[in-house]
């Protein structure tokens, strides 16, 4: 990797290519983004209804506060614009700017001339995300499980859903029991995929008679048909609509697998978003009234943080691994090479999910990150405390080190999960050399090469707001375990579903407050791939920078070392591994980087890849503590 790749994302660059790529036009009535001086954004959430203002100053665009309400979508308020309206308050108390008139939200037109001397009255732009009610859930049908309907799964998570459920030809159960599975899910919308342009049409359109038979209700608006989207054999469009165009509301667009080599999934994304403002954001309680208010059209929260995070990948060419990690459900993002994947783990959660994370990941798997002597009973206890009451903060370190532990177990399990979908397109050709007719096929293999990984950001509360920023550095190390070089940031408030729906209208204003108020930059982490005996030299480490004393010594296995780098401070690291361990450029080779440092600094990690913990409690517990205490994860009385 070049130092412009891998420093890229520094401010100096930044500045650079964000002036390369201004967007200057074009907003609902072609207003100049030039003469855009304050936005407003909201993610309409489950729980919390967040708001923040951006303004234009010197520096750029800039983010100058945030304010949080409860939402309103349910009883007894039924109306979420009246959570918007109470966080913008709290934007106005905090400001002095008056941002609502007669009770809705002001957007002024900054070529209006009347408007031109509105200076601390309105803003420029209002975009709004949402996961209220819920957010998005959808059941996906398509023929092949591992093929059609995995291409399908993917179209779903990409545009925001939750899947409810994938209904497949071979998935294994008979037809009555697809058909009351059908008919008891509620889904805001259905998509149906299957086959080949040119292929079959039967069991494309036996998933379509299944539906019929299923006759499936929307959960949102009584007497509404139930949107269905078509993506699927061509060659079968008009035996679908004959099935189906009377009794859903029916959206044909083309085939998400056109052939087996290819998947086409942005028309589907696309129909998924269109339905999902007319459909789901008009049944929902005032989501009619907060539609008339927004610059842009509405967007699903986990569809506004995977825009934000692929057009980072795309403007700086990094793979991007991205996870937020929330009380009910964690969402994974990635983009690896160009390819855009999400995953949600529906049953994985912090709070009211925390019971989940218990049942998958098991008690040792837990335990084993805790540092000290924890009762199985007392940990499963600890955590139904916590499922039955969500909103509850640890109160001791020992109590925040048991919801670490719970956390890595957490990411680790999500992360797996994503691994299953992210894959190379499964059922295609591969040509392989006789040295490799003995092996697995490659295609269905995982795209996620955490040794390609660039960039990690992570967001949700056990993250975000960990006590101390290393604290989260050492949770996305032993979770993800990341490998050779990579930088580590985490979302400081979860902005990122604001500036993923700003980035769809003005990109530039998105980027600026994204790099430089959005990610708390932790520090860059080398993990050198490989194991070996405990203490082992496993390379020879190199430092050296302006203001950094130079350092020359030998990386030994099993240790985690911090060099305190500043933020602002640039520095050329040089690994060079023994034969065994690889850091980026293979087995033994040296690797050279230049790169900046952050709120934690630049950490070594040399516990070797993939990591493993000491099965003898007392040894994994001195290990912990020394890991802790290496990255100054602990207060320094703690014993």
């Amino acid at each position: 990797m070049t130092f412009l790749k891998s420093n890229l994302w520094t401010y100096s660059h930044f500045v650079e290519k964000t002036t390369v790529n201004k967007t200057k036009e074009k907003l609902q009535g072609e207003i100049l983004m030039s003469k855009v001086k304050r936005i407003l954004a909201t993610d309409c959430g489950s729980t919390t209804t967040k708001a923040i203002l951006i303004e234009q100053t010197s520096e750029g665009y800039r983010l100058i506060t945030r304010g949080e309400a409860p939402t309103t979508v349910e009883a007894p308020f039924d109306d979420v614009t009246i959570g918007v309206i109470n966080a913008l308050r709290e934007l106005e108390e905090v400001t002095g700017r008056i941002l609502l008139t007669d009770n809705k939200v002001f957007v002024r037109q900054p070529l209006k001339p009347s408007h031109q001397s509105l200076n601390d009255i309105g803003s420029d732009l209002y975009v709004s995300t949402s996961s209220a009610g819920g957010g998005l859930q959808m059941m996906v049908m398509g023929v092949v499980k591992t093929m059609t309907a995995e291409s399908a799964q993917r179209a779903a998570l990409g545009a925001g859903a939750i899947v409810m459920d994938v209904i497949a030809i071979d998935d294994g159960r008979k037809d009555y029991e697809r058909i009351q599975r059908i008919r008891s899910l509620r889904p805001d919308m259905v998509l149906l995929a299957g086959g080949t342009d040119g292929g079959t049409i039967f069991h494309v359109v036996e998933l379509a008679e299944l539906l019929v038979a299923a006759d499936p209700k929307p959960r949102l608006g009584i007497g509404f048909r139930l949107p269905v989207i078509y993506a699927g054999n061509k060659d079968a469009r008009e035996e679908i609509r004959k099935l189906l165009a009377d009794r859903f509301d029916l959206r044909i667009v083309d085939n998400i697998r056109p052939t087996l080599e290819t998947e086409n999934l942005h028309p589907a994304r696309e129909a998924i978003h269109e339905l999902f403002l007319e459909h789901v954001m008009q049944q929902a309680p005032g989501y009619n009234k907060l539609t008339s208010w927004v610059s842009a059209p509405i967007m699903p929260t986990p569809m506004a943080v995977g825009k934000l995070v692929e057009e980072v990948a795309r403007q700086y060419e990094l793979n991007v691994l991205a996870v937020d990690i929330g009380g009910a459900t964690t969402d994974v993002f990635s983009v690896f090479n160009g390819v855009f994947n999400r995953t949600v783990s529906a049953n994985l959660g912090m709070s009211y999910s925390i019971g989940n994370v218990l049942a998958e990941a098991g008690v040792e798997n837990i335990l084993r990150w805790v540092p000290f002597e924890v009762d199985e009973t007392e940990l499963r206890n600890r955590l139904r405390n916590k499922m039955i009451r969500p909103t509850t903060i640890p109160q001791t370190i020992e109590d925040l080190l048991i919801e670490q532990a719970v956390a890595r177990e957490a990411l680790r399990l999500s992360l797996e999960h994503h691994k299953q979908l992210a894959v190379t397109l499964r059922g295609v050709h591969v040509q392989r050399t006789i040295g490799e007719i003995l092996t697995a096929d490659v295609s269905g293999q995982t795209i996620v090469d955490m040794m390609a990984l660039d960039l990690v950001v992570g967001s949700g509360g056990v993250l975000s707001h960990a006590p101390r920023r290393s604290q989260a550095a050492l949770m996305l190390l032993d979770a993800w375990q990341p490998e050779g070089f990579t930088q580590l940031t985490v979302d400081s408030i979860f902005m990122m579903p604001h500036l993923g729906v700003l980035s769809t209208v003005h990109p530039e204003a998105a980027m600026e407050v994204f790099w430089r108020d959005c990610l708390v930059r932790l520090g860059w982490a080398l993990a050198p791939k490989g194991v070996t005996r405990e203490g082992e030299i496993i390379g020879n480490l190199s430092i050296s920078g302006v203001r950094f004393n130079i350092i020359n010594e030998p990386v030994r296995f099993g240790e985690l070392k911090l060099y305190p780098i500043d933020e602002k401070e640039t520095v050329k690291v040089r690994f060079q591994p023994v034969r065994g361990f690889d850091a980026g450029e293979g087995s033994g080779k040296p690797v050279e980087r230049e790169i900046s440092g952050g709120v934690v600094g630049f950490i070594v990690d040399a516990r070797g890849r993939p990591l493993r913990l000491p099965k003898e409690a007392g040894l994994r517990f001195n290990k912990l503590l020394e890991w802790l205490k290496a990255l100054k994860a602990l207060p320094p009385n703690f014993l």
